[in-house]
């Protein structure tokens, strides 16, 4: 699949719903809202602080943006938060 195939397939995935692997190494669907942790200051957003994502984007690049407070941000300034 080449990356126009694939950003056609995307257009249809929810907003609400990325795919992850866990700890244990099992694919997890995880839902919105959900909870990540500032890695790289960016905006007024601290180190360590923790966020709550609305909705998940993928650009017309390919690179997958959070939603968090009605503003998007690529996904690398964050780690996802799992709940144990």
């Amino acid at each position: 699949m080449n990356a126009k195939q694939l950003l056609k397939t995307l257009q249809f995935s929810s907003p609400r719903v990325i795919y992850i692997i866990n700890f244990q190494n099992k694919l997890k669907a995880l839902r919105t809202p959900f909870k990540v942790r500032v890695i790289k200051p960016v905006n007024d957003f601290t180190l360590g602080q923790e966020l709550t994502v609305d909705r998940i984007w993928n650009t017309d690049k390919l690179v997958t943006v959070f939603e968090i407070k009605n503003e998007f941000y690529q996904y690398h300034y964050f780690d996802i938060v799992l709940e144990k």
